[in-house]
């Protein structure tokens, strides 16, 4: 097994690693070090990266006090500040600014029982819309189905009253509009 210095590792991991990102590949083929050995030195660099410091605290365990503290020291950075700070405390801007909305409607009027029942309603209403549209495009699709296979067996003209087909329907009573959902019947 070969051994290598920590310089040139160092310098290679460089060259794998953002903002370079020179591929693998075109790595080993420079240096001649075995492809897998590059891959599990740029994994094990990556793994270093992403493991939490001891500073940072996981955001499920802060308390409502520390989330507003948060929310208080990220109000004035910009969008780069803001990056640093996520990651020197181990946090996501998306969750802060979760907790920026929560924080501007703490104080917001509760909404009344009538609000409620009236936005329950509108669920109610959309579910059934939504029901009556399915069942809409399903008898839609066996419509067109059946004036598919009318025109197929109609042969794309029409047929005398009373002539039948090789199955023995009657195809003059394909073209009468029937109340039953199914033309079979």
């Amino acid at each position: 097994m070969t051994t290598y210095s920590s310089e040139l590792k160092d310098s290679i991991l460089t060259k794998l690693l953002p903002p370079n990102n020179v591929g693998v590949p075109q790595l080993a083929a420079q240096t001649g070090i075995p492809r897998d050995t590059l891959y599990g030195w740029r994994r094990e660099a990556l793994g270093r990266a992403r493991r939490p410091r001891a500073s940072t605290v996981p955001a499920g365990t802060l308390g409502s006090e520390e989330k507003f503290a948060v929310v208080m020291e990220t109000a004035t950075l910009n969008e780069l500040e803001l990056g640093a700070y996520c990651r020197r405390k181990g946090l996501f801007a998306e969750q802060i600014s979760a907790w920026r909305t929560t924080c501007q409607q703490a104080n917001a009027p509760l909404t009344s029982t009538t609000e409620r029942a009236e936005r329950r309603a509108e669920q109610a209403e959309i579910v059934r819309l939504g029901r009556e549209l399915q069942r809409k495009d399903r008898a839609l699709a066996e419509a067109a189905t059946l004036l598919v296979l009318q025109k197929t067996l109609l042969g794309a003209r029409p047929a005398p009253v009373g002539a039948q087909t090789p199955f023995g329907i009657d195809l003059g009573r394909l073209r009468e509009p029937r109340p039953s959902a199914f033309w079979w019947r």
